[in-house]
């Protein structure tokens, strides 16, 4: 399957099996805890179909004028794949193995990962390779350690506009109903920004410890209410007595 968008052919060839995948560090410590966040709150919720993909870090490859041309995005939305999941095991070809991302998320660090780069010449940058050759519809660029969220959108250009914020600060993924923003708080040791998902509704979707908190104090109150009641009726059972009256048991 092969697509021209002008000097470029663009095709989707599986990955060769003796092809050496780069073995790139993570260059953010907080990454790994960011990017699980947010798979985290869309399956608790029901909001992962059962055939998408939410890859991290995870090699996403094209094959740009007869080159292997592969990047692994902080995290990704792929709605469907349409092979086995062990047929992914090592990389993701769209179009071949499923859809195109519908969001790529990049997480800013100190280290300069070429976010914001547009170099076409091989290898292309990550903004010209999420653009203009896997054309993702919405790519994100966040800075944790500020709380400062980019939304970008692909236009009818194809090129990437920058979104501006609902009131509330967030922006709405229509493919996804859902809504994206910058919460502030503590998950796995770390207090800082994080980026949430809300509903068409406005409710925060809810990672699975803060679910697990409501139901331990939703038990926790239950048995309140049950010791008040066992109190009450000991209570009356003891007023009884005093009347001359033996409670029913």
């Amino acid at each position: 399957m092969a697509t021209s968008i002008a000097s470029f052919k663009i095709t989707w060839e599986p990955l060769p099996d003796d092809f050496i995948l780069p073995d790139d560090p993570v260059d953010n410590i907080n990454q790994p805890a960011l990017a699980s966040a947010l798979t985290d709150s869309l399956q608790n919720a029901g909001k992962l179909p059962p055939n998408s993909l939410t890859p991290t870090n995870y090699g996403i490859c094209a094959t740009v004028n007869d080159k292997i041309v592969i990047k692994a995005p902080d995290w990704a939305f792929i709605p469907e794949i349409r092979v086995p999941r062990t047929d992914i095991q090592r990389s993701y070809t769209p179009q071949l193995q499923g859809d195109i991302p519908l969001l790529v998320i990049e997480f800013l660090s100190d280290t300069e990962g070429g976010e914001y780069s547009i170099k076409s010449t091989y290898p292309p940058g990550k903004w010209f390779f999420y653009q203009t050759i896997l054309r993702v519809k919405h790519y994100v660029i966040f800075e944790p350690q500020q709380g400062i969220l980019e939304v970008y959108i692909l236009n009818e250009n194809g090129e990437y506009q920058l979104q501006t914020a609902h009131a509330d600060n967030r922006y709405f993924i229509p493919e996804m109903n859902l809504y994206l923003g910058v919460w502030q708080g503590t998950r796995e040791n770390r207090t800082g920004y994080w980026l949430r998902w809300w509903d068409e509704s406005g409710n925060l979707l809810l990672w699975g410890f803060q679910l697990a908190e409501i139901e331990r104090q939703r038990a926790e109150k239950q048995l309140q209410r049950a010791e008040i009641e066992r109190q009450r009726a000991e209570r009356l059972a003891a007023q009884l007595r005093a009347a001359g009256i033996e409670p029913e048991v």
